[in-house]
């Protein structure tokens, strides 16, 4: 389908509508979830629209800007959204309580999202090793999802969200009658998923349309602007629960169990679409710089996720996971020149890389000494032999 770039005036508010549609539907639908998922489930929902920009990607066999969606949605999840959440709740709190905050304590229960976290992320370290994404990387990344979620299902009832704390929109849906409250939120996944089919292909078709007409690689754009847009109204859902302080450890674990959807889910659907499409199984090949930028996304995520090993995240922790998103993110549209200011940042991606694995290291070494709390760790163990080793004994 050949677009200009005047699409991008219809097609961009719809695929925001679509996801505030869904977001809805899925904030409300979570009362009626079993409680040890609902997050997972909502996070995956709330994601629908990233799902269907990178469907239409890998039906269309654009290798190229496959892995662009991937990497920028998890880099904006993890280096953005992360970061708000927590300067979200302290700007709050200091307004509520007059003083600074300190941490972001998690509860006890979550740490099967930080362990979670860690599985998918040793898996694509094959996957970046081999350099193809296929479909036996898809059957384990699926399973992966799958073993996630039967872990979550056997967890004691966590603190979910309340009705109070829901917003007008879903309040009244989960207020209303049952026979009302069924339709509306069957009307609104349906009004989304029919919003979301009939317009990614043209939103997508508009963002390259765009960037060719100002002059930035189309890589980019759909690295950054579709994962924005699409992942919008999650964002604005997360900085609602942080701005109640009590809740900014839920809306960071809905950050987290998007992560860990992403990792799985969607880079399963990639090379499954991608077949289909072609005719027959076959795998992605990635190039030298699809390669850096899924090492990268790697990296961040485990500096990420050893950030929460101690079941906490300080404000440092906040700001480091902002500054080398930032640093990364103005590098991005910079074409390749002789000016030295080019020469720095057609480097700044693998600088960016070393840094993140460079740290993780630190971080490892401050955990074996005892610098560093794996109370993560610990505390999944304690879960492991009350909640799930009964019930498999059961």
């Amino acid at each position: 389908m050949q677009v200009g770039p005047e699409t991008a005036l219809w097609a961009t508010p719809a695929i925001l509508v679509a996801a505030i549609l869904i977001a809805w539907a899925a904030e409300s639908a979570q009362f009626y979830v079993a409680q040890g998922f609902a997050l997972a489930i909502l996070a995956w929902l709330q994601t629908l629209p990233e799902f269907a920009v990178e469907a239409v990607l890998a039906w269309r066999q654009q290798v190229p800007l496959l892995l662009a969606g991937l990497t920028g949605a998890l880099r904006l999840l993890t280096g953005l959204g992360w970061p708000m959440i927590y300067f979200t709740a302290a700007f709050f709190y200091r307004r509520k309580y007059g003083k600074a905050m300190g941490t972001i304590k998690l509860h006890d229960e979550h740490c099967v999202e930080v362990v979670g976290l860690l599985v998918p992320l040793l898996y694509m370290f094959v996957v970046w090793y081999k350099s193809t994404l296929d479909l036996i990387d898809a059957a384990v990344l699926i399973l992966i999802y799958a073993a996630y979620l039967v872990v979550l299902s056997r967890m004691p009832p966590q603190g979910a969200e309340g009705i109070e704390d829901l917003d007008r929109v879903p309040k009244a849906i989960v207020t209303a009658r049952p026979a009302i409250r069924n339709l509306a939120i069957i009307g609104l996944f349906a009004g989304g998923g029919a919003l979301i089919y009939f317009t990614a292909e043209p939103f997508l078709g508009s963002l390259l349309a765009v960037s060719a007409l100002i002059g930035v690689p189309s890589f980019v754009f759909v690295q950054w602007v579709a994962p924005f847009v699409s992942e919008f109204p999650e964002k604005v859902s997360a900085f609602y629960w942080a701005r109640t302080i009590d809740r900014a450890p839920m809306a960071l674990m809905n950050m987290v169990s998007s992560n860990i959807n992403q990792w799985t889910l969607l880079a399963a659907m990639l090379p499954i679409i991608f077949s289909i499409s072609r005719g027959a199984p076959s795998a992605i090949p990635f190039d030298s710089q699809q390669e850096l930028e899924l090492l990268m996304t790697i990296g961040q995520s485990l500096v990420a996720m050893i950030f929460l090993l101690n079941m906490e995240m300080m404000w440092w922790e906040a700001g480091a996971l902002f500054s080398l998103w930032f640093i990364q993110f103005l590098a991005s549209p910079v074409h390749p020149g002789e000016e030295w200011w080019r020469i720095l940042a057609s480097h700044t991606h693998e600088w960016v890389t070393w840094a993140y694995f460079i740290w993780f290291g630190i971080e490892v070494l401050r955990a074996i000494f005892g610098n560093r709390s794996p109370a993560a760790f610990v505390l999944f163990g304690q879960m492991w032999r009350t909640h799930i080793r009964p019930s498999r004994a059961a």
